[in-house]
């Protein structure tokens, strides 16, 4: 295999405009490491036909480059949609359907020159942290065999560990690219709510929640993706404008003031090793020069999980009910795909609306406890890796978990109100990362932490 399958994609790319690399090699060398690993991990999913791939390199090879992706392959995360791929979304309400149009972030990567091989695995509609679905089976983590990848970005993080693309997109809702990050020593980022626009279809106001965003195995990669995927789309009223972050990530991190937040004051239960694990790494930040300071939790867990819990139901139901009111697909959906639709029909206005006054108070104390920090630190989960065949840890570190997705309530603080977070590798025995967030709007900052740890490694 290339030894040039394993070099970021920032390096992949200036050979390829030096002509040291070609795009035809490089895609052939992708496809032979997808034969190899995919069988096992199952982190690509409906591959483009070969000959057709290598056509578009070859091309590639011969024009004028389009972009700063120009040549390189991706693979795309099975909920965006790519023009003439299938959406399956890892339902089998899904499976086989043939997107018209690519969505707006796809495109952009395919105007910077991105070549799209395929699509990544995901869960059903990208419902929790653990990517197994009916349509293509379970992804397996990258280097702990039988063991989840994480999700619901894992099909892309294992993809991107294992060598099969330099590149990869993915979304988060609740930890979506942050926990497969710390789950296979790869790196996720999560943006600013707004910076990266979605579809403009739907309700284009209410459900602030998810964002897409990139993934790489350096920060250096993330500032490549997320400066062609974010920038406003005029079509959409909630955009935020961009500045290129990739000429400015080298920044000065010494003296900025970490808070440490670890457990949320032991409202997080945590696997044995977690915390120990993820303190270890804290020295790292020392190291770059940070403070790192240990604080108690500047707000209520529980008042994050009630806000959290509705307002997730309600999106989910306002997407996805159309499925459940029709007989024939409620039938193909997953318990936890309607579990939360019920919830969400089930809320009324002022369940609504004191959800939104609670992570609106979360908001506000965040802004104050950013007065005095830069950022703050959290495990990108609680638990390492569980075995695959399970659908979701039962319990942990003795306490019995009451919903499919209590075990990554750790993610909530940052996906409530839309933190740009970065994650970040930890070394150890087991995979786990840390999620670096910094104040709304501030992802350059939480990317130049994250160049200054990967340069520190």
């Amino acid at each position: 295999m290339a030894d040039f399958l394993d070099w970021d994609a920032w390096r992949l790319r200036a050979a390829l405009e030096a002509r040291e690399v070609s795009a035809v090699a490089l895609m052939q060398a992708s496809l032979d490491r997808i034969a190899r690993d995919n069988p096992r991990k199952t982190a690509i999913v409906s591959l483009r036909d070969e000959g057709a791939l290598l056509a578009e390199a070859q091309a590639a090879d011969q024009a004028t480059a389009r972009g700063p992706l120009h040549g390189l392959p991706l693979a795309v995360k099975d909920l965006a949609n790519v023009a003439s791929l299938p959406t399956s979304l890892g339902s089998p309400a899904f499976a086989g359907t043939i997107a018209a149009k690519s969505d707006i972030m796809v495109r952009r990567m395919q105007d910077a020159g991105a070549i799209v091989i395929g699509k990544t695995n995901t869960p059903e509609f990208g419902l929790g942290s653990h990517t197994y679905n009916p349509v293509f089976g379970a992804t397996e983590n990258a280097t702990e065999p039988g063991m989840s990848a994480g999700g619901s970005s894992g099909g892309a993080a294992v993809a991107l560990a294992c060598g099969m693309v330099a590149l990869a997109d993915g979304s988060d809702m609740m930890g979506s690219l942050r926990n497969p990050a710390g789950w296979n020593r790869v790196y996720g980022f999560r943006p600013t709510w707004g910076l990266v626009p979605d579809e403009p279809v739907g309700d284009l106001f209410l459900h602030q929640l998810s964002t897409n965003g990139p993934m790489g195995r350096c920060p250096r990669d993330l500032a490549l993706l997320l400066d062609v995927q974010a920038g406003p789309d005029p079509r959409q009223p909630l955009g935020r404008p961009h500045e290129p972050v990739a000429p400015r990530l080298r920044g000065e991190v010494a003296g900025r003031k970490i808070a440490w937040l670890g457990d949320w004051g032991g409202a997080y239960p945590m696997e044995a090793g977690v915390l120990a694990t993820c303190e270890a790494g804290l020295a790292r930040l020392a190291q770059m020069g940070c403070e790192v300071v240990a604080v108690p939790p500047p707000f209520p867990a529980a008042a994050l999980w009630e806000a959290w819990t509705v307002l997730r139901s309600w999106s989910i139901a306002a997407s996805r009910g159309p499925l459940y009111r029709d007989g024939g697909s409620r039938e193909l959906l997953k318990p936890e795909a309607v579990w939360e639709i019920e919830r969400g029909l089930a809320l009324t206005g002022e369940d609504i609306q004191r959800a939104s006054a609670l992570r609106s108070d979360w908001f506000r104390a965040a802004d104050a406890l950013f007065q005095s920090f830069d950022a703050f630190v959290l495990p990108t989960a609680q638990c390492f890796p569980f075995p695959i065949g399970w659908h979701w840890p039962r319990e942990i570190g003795g306490v019995a978990m009451d919903t499919y997705h209590r075990w990554m309530e750790v993610v909530v603080p940052v996906s409530l109100i839309g933190l740009p977070t970065i994650a970040v590798p930890l070394r150890g025995a087991r995979p786990m990362g840390l999620q670096i967030a910094g104040k709304r709007g501030d992802d350059l900052t939480v990317l130049q932490l994250g160049e200054a740890w990967h340069e520190g490694g």
